[in-house]
C-alpha cells in the first residue's frame, strides 16, 4: 500500500504590545507548517479481498454441513436395512416354532412317533439290518421313510443329529439298488430324483470291503456333513443301522 505525505498551513494571530492599553494594535500573524504521512488504503481493493474469503468460508461450512448429513443419512441407512434384516429373521423364528407348536398340540401320530408335514416319523434307538428295519416300521403300519423334498431332508437331517448316541451313528431311509446295480428307488418304487440326491462327496461308491455283493442301501447322517444337507451314504444292506420310519398322520 502507498503511503502520502500530507502538508497542512495552520496561520494564527497573536496580539502585539499592552493589552491594557485603547489603541489599537497590530496582530502579528505566525504561520506554521505541519506535516504528516498517511498511508494510503485503495477503498476498491480490501473490500474484494474480505469478500473473497468470506464466500470462500461460507462454500467450506455449507460443504462440511452436507458431508455430516449424507454421513448421517448412510448411518441411518445401515441401521434400518440391519434392524429389518433381524426382523425378518425373528419373525421367520416365530413362524417355524409357531409352525413346530401347532403340529405337536393338534398331532394325530401315536406316542413315539414326531409329526411334520402331515407325516409321522420314527427314529429307531435300535439297529438291525435294512430288510429288518422295513420289516419294524411295517409292523408299526409305516416303511422306511421316504424323502420328496429338500425341506424333508432338512428336517430329517437336523433330528437325526440330536439323535446321535455315537457319532457314527447312521439311520436306514428307504432308498435301494438292490434290483439293479445304479438304479435307485424308494420303497413305494419311485424313481430317485434327480434333483433330490444328497450323496455324500465321494457316494454311492458300492465298496466290496465289507459284502463282496457291495453297497445297495443307503443310510443318512454321515458325521460333520455339509451345510448343504448332502449326508446320504451306501452301505450294504446287512449292516445293522438305526432307521427311521413314516407314516402318514391319522385323519
Amino acid at each position: 500500500m502507498a503511503e502520502a505525505e500530507v502538508l497542512y498551513n495552520i496561520k494564527s494571530t497573536r496580539a502585539r504590545g499592552n493589552t491594557d492599553v485603547a489603541t489599537p494594535s497590530t496582530d502579528e500573524h505566525i504561520y506554521s507548517n505541519i506535516s504528516y504521512s498517511e498511508t494510503q488504503r485503495p477503498g476498491s481493493k480490501q473490500p474484494a479481498a474480505s469478500n473473497r474469503r468470506s464466500g470462500v468460508t461460507s462454500e467450506r461450512v455449507a460443504l462440511l454441513v452436507l458431508s455430516v448429513l449424507l454421513a448421517a443419512a448412510v448411518i441411518a441407512l445401515g441401521v434400518t436395512l440391519y434392524e429389518n434384516t433381524q426382523t425378518k429373521k425373528s419373525l421367520q423364528k416365530l413362524q417355524d416354532e409357531a409352525k413346530n407348536l401347532t403340529e405337536e398340540t393338534c398331532s394325530s401320530c401315536e406316542d413315539g412317533w414326531e409329526p411334520h408335514g402331515g407325516k409321522c416319523y420314527f427314529f429307531s434307538s435300535v439297529t438291525s439290518t435294512w430288510d429288518q428295519s422295513r420289516t419294524q416300521c411295517k409292523s408299526m403300519r409305516g416303511d422306511l421313510v421316504v424323502i420328496n423334498s429338500r425341506e424333508e431332508q432338512r428336517f430329517l437331517e437336523s433330528k437325526v443329529r440330536g439323535k446321535k448316541d455315537k457319532p457314527n451313528d447312521m439311520f436306514w431311509i428307504g432308498l435301494t439298488d438292490s434290483k439293479n446295480e445304479g438304479e435307485w428307488l424308494w420303497v413305494d418304487d419311485t424313481q430317485l430324483d434327480p434333483s433330490l440326491k444328497f450323496w455324500y462327496d465321494g457316494q454311492p461308491d458300492n465298496w466290496t470291503g465289507d459284502n463282496p455283493d457291495g453297497e445297495d442301501c443307503v443310510r443318512m447322517g454321515e458325521k460333520d456333513g455339509p451345510t448343504d444337507l448332502k449326508t446320504w451314504v451306501d452301505r450294504s444292506c446287512k449292516s445293522d443301522q438305526k432307521s427311521i420310519c413314516e407314516k402318514p398322520e391319522k385323519a
